[in-house]
């Protein structure tokens, strides 16, 4: 199989993200090619990097040059194809996925993908707000709100805040805010990784403290994991939850990684 063929058939495709478990499930369902290459790598050539697999340029299913203006991404890149086995498990390559996506997808759709990151922000998970317990409260309280505090001071709205899951909608004015900073997010790469950190994370109030430097991955991702970390503690773990949390880490991950350096 060509590495044509390969993206063809494994590569994300459309022009927005499906949900990265259901992906993976869906990919680890498809006969798995043999690996057909000895070696990856990173050219650059015309001021981009590119992934190259015994030297020749891969490609996104829409046979646009694998190829990205980082090094750190693109050395990501060749690191996923290079860590492959004798066969080829899309599963374990989410940012080869989100970078076809990025570059055949959300390069011709970025309004569109911009205004959906400004809808979350009107329904946005750090906006709704325990009653009770006291504990979950108070920790709400001390982690979601100073992410809160400075994305509101950076862009100059506020966030209507609500007790509960009833629907609170946003001042338009807020909404406006929010749009001019995603409209700074450059696109395609840093775009489709934003989209992604605000899916999976629940949160664009997440996803524009972490593009602005104010909080780190760890604390982004544990942040979008407060109410559920919480119910672990109370509960307990379940088997199959903890694994579809480590297969959306490592989407989280890939996408945190463009989102910085796209």
């Amino acid at each position: 199989m060509s590495t044509d063929d390969f993206l063809a058939r494994f590569g994300a495709e459309g022009q927005r993200q499906p949900d990265p478990v259901a992906a993976a499930q869906q990919a680890m369902r498809n006969p798995l090619p043999a690996r057909f290459y000895k070696e990856a790598g990173v050219l650059e050539r015309d001021g981009l990097y590119h992934v190259a697999l015994d030297g020749k340029t891969a490609r996104t299913p829409a046979r646009k040059p694998l190829a990205v203006g980082s090094r750190p991404v693109a050395e990501a890149l060749a690191a996923e194809w290079d860590a492959q086995a004798e066969r080829i498990d899309p599963a374990h390559m989410p940012l080869t996925r989100l970078v076809n996506s990025a570059l055949d997808g959300v390069a011709d759709q970025q309004e569109a993908v911009r205004a959906e990151i400004v809808r979350y922000a009107g329904s946005d998970a750090l906006c709704y707000r325990a009653g009770e317990p006291e504990a979950l409260v108070s920790r709400q309280n001390d982690i979601w709100q100073p992410i809160l505090n400075g994305v509101e001071a950076r862009i100059g709205a506020r966030f209507l805040l609500a007790k509960g899951v009833v629907f609170t909608e946003q001042p338009a004015e807020l909404l406006a805010a929010v749009a001019r900073r995603v409209e700074a997010i450059a696109a395609p790469l840093a775009l489709a990784g934003a989209h992604n950190v605000m899916t999976l994370t629940g949160s664009t109030i997440i996803m524009l403290a972490l593009a602005d430097g104010a909080i780190d991955a760890e604390a982004a991702w544990q942040a979008a994991h407060l109410d559920e970390d919480y119910q672990i503690e109370v509960w307990g773990q379940d088997e199959e939850a903890a694994e579809r949390r480590a297969i959306r880490k490592r989407e989280f991950d890939s996408a945190v990684l463009l989102l910085m350096n796209g």
